[in-house]
């Protein structure tokens, strides 16, 4: 827990859960764990946790591995990227919401969209593909 009193500027890593109450600038990295900002918490970071919590004031990118809340009392300023995102009623967000962080667009299209008909020899010969009227 980061209390209400501490105020850190820097990089946040760990293996254990975080409940921030202060303040914290820089970025936080606790991928595999929990990330809660309480009410009275203050973050300007880009967060990366495995589940993020809001209850305070977050300005940065925040990337939830499994899912982010931003509940009633919390405000986000930055771009969220998580699978599963809550909003509660009377939270307050501005930024982008990315909820398929697994591939980008580009590799999900079907590799089956090449062309199925290639264009004939340029030899003037005839290809199974031609046309003939009779």
């Amino acid at each position: 827990m980061i209390g209400p009193s501490i105020h850190i500027k820097g990089t946040v890593t760990g293996d254990e859960d975080l409940l921030v109450q202060g303040r914290v600038e820089g970025t936080i990295d606790l991928s595999a764990h929990e990330v809660s900002v309480g009410q009275s918490g203050r973050v300007s970071a880009d967060i990366k946790a495995n589940v993020v919590r809001i209850e305070g004031e977050v300005t940065g990118d925040i990337s939830g591995q499994e899912k982010v809340v931003i509940s009633r009392s919390g405000t986000v300023r930055g771009n969220i990227v998580a699978p599963r995102v809550t909003l509660e009623d009377g939270a307050i967000f501005k930024g982008s919401i990315d909820m398929d962080p697994g591939e980008s667009p580009a590799a999900k299209a079907p590799k089956a969209l090449a062309p199925a008909v290639q264009p004939a020899a340029s030899n003037d010969q005839p290809s199974d593909l031609d046309v003939k009227s009779g």
